[in-house]
């Protein structure tokens, strides 16, 4: 009897302190019900070129579409962790500020917000094309030389951009930084060349910085650039020389300032000297002067001593001691600058590559390409070689 009862007894408090555990549970309104899930997050984000994605065109942009919320951040980075800077376009498109790479693999990360205040990250990861063909560059002046006022920048291609939107790409891709910013355009000289000067001449000590952007630019069919490119260059004192084929002297200033008269010789009737404004393209203190490289084999082959090249067609201011004579009153030359030796010297120690030397009095005009020469165009045409049409401002 005794142990009913207290049977009976541990029954109703196991009752009674199962119903107080409920109770808790019900009216708390802590943890859910086990096994119960957690609501999804409102914001959907998708994202284009999708994961695992080949072949995509370096300029095709990334999309990224958020449903139920907004884009709080995207980054793009390659397979070596290196972030691509860019930013959404008007069109709502992620682009980078310069080309993707052809073969390279990315991954785009993309963060949103939904309207629930809940955080959303979203991957994909593709690979972009492999070229059909490969654009190689080739840039002057040298990285770390020290220029002339008047030298252009040349960047040389491998393959010809013949198409205006194609060129249009390649110039977009192109910075110049300056240290003292200055006016400048773009020109095209050549199908596999382009050239950038300032308006006037470069400002003495400018620094330029140049570099080409070109990895994942597109420039023909099948055509893409694969490597980038970047050279730095100062400007030296201002050099500037005036010939005269009427007077037979050239006229050597520094900053302003004149620093040495020289007599020179030029071209013979016939073989007249160039006029207009060229630059010393490049120095060599022996060659060999042979008619052959201007079609005339046969005619002269003679060793000359402190040559600086005028023009791609063969025109030098080099040493010439057989014709010191007519230096100062007669033009007896097959065209180059004659000085004697003792000035021919001192003007190719004097002379640095850009430096601006200025023809007048002779008959035949200097020709637009006829090596880098970029002041033989007006300002209006030069600026009418570019593809977009427009100058730069470093």
């Amino acid at each position: 009897m005794r142990n009913g009862r207290t049977g009976a007894v541990l029954a109703s408090v196991l009752a009674a302190a199962l119903f107080v555990t409920t109770g808790c549970d019900s009216s708390g309104g802590g943890s859910s019900a086990p096994g119960a899930q957690e609501p999804s997050p409102v914001a959907k984000v998708s994202i284009t070129p999708a994961n695992g994605a080949e072949k995509v065109a370096p300029d095709a942009g990334i999309a990224v579409k958020v449903g139920g919320g907004q884009v709080t951040k995207i980054t793009v980075a390659d397979a070596k962790g290196r972030q691509v800077k860019g930013s959404v376009a008007g069109d709502g498109t992620w682009r980078p500020r310069w080309g993707l790479r052809p073969s390279t693999t990315y991954t785009v990360s993309a963060q949103a917000t939904g309207t629930d205040g809940k955080q959303v990250t979203q991957r994909s990861t593709f690979t972009t094309l492999k070229p059909e063909r490969v654009l190689e560059s080739g840039m002057a002046p040298l990285d770390g030389e020290k220029v002339g006022v008047g030298m252009p920048v040349q960047l040389l291609l491998s393959k010809p951009v013949t198409v205006q939107e194609d060129r249009a790409r390649v110039e977009r891709s192109l910075e110049v930084r300056m240290s003292k910013p200055v006016e400048g355009a773009w020109s095209w000289v050549s199908d596999r060349e382009v050239q950038f000067r300032p308006r006037e001449y470069w400002p003495v000590g400018q620094q330029v910085t140049v570099v080409a952007h070109l990895a994942g630019v597109r420039a023909g069919e099948g055509l893409w650039g694969t490597k980038d490119r970047k050279m730095t260059f100062t400007v030296g004192d201002e050099h500037i020389t005036k010939i005269s084929g009427e007077t037979h002297k050239a006229v050597v200033r520094k900053n302003g300032e004149v620093v040495k008269t020289i007599p020179v010789s030029m071209g013979k009737p016939g073989d007249d000297s160039y006029s207009g404004i060229m630059i010393a393209q490049e120095k060599a203190s022996k060659m060999v002067m042979d008619s052959a490289t201007i079609g005339r084999p046969g005619e002269y082959r003679i060793p000359t001593k402190w040559n600086v090249r005028m023009t791609y067609s063969g025109t030098f201011f080099h040493a010439a001691p057989w014709s010191t004579s007519s230096q100062g009153s007669t033009n007896v030359t097959h065209g180059c600058v004659n000085a004697s030796t003792e000035n021919a010297r001192w003007f190719y120690e004097f002379t640095q590559r850009g430096d601006i030397i200025e023809v007048t009095g002779t008959s035949r005009k200097l020709r637009f390409g006829n090596g880098p020469t970029p002041w033989a165009k007006s300002w209006e045409d030069w600026l009418a070689g570019s593809a977009l049409g427009k100058p730069v401002n470093g």
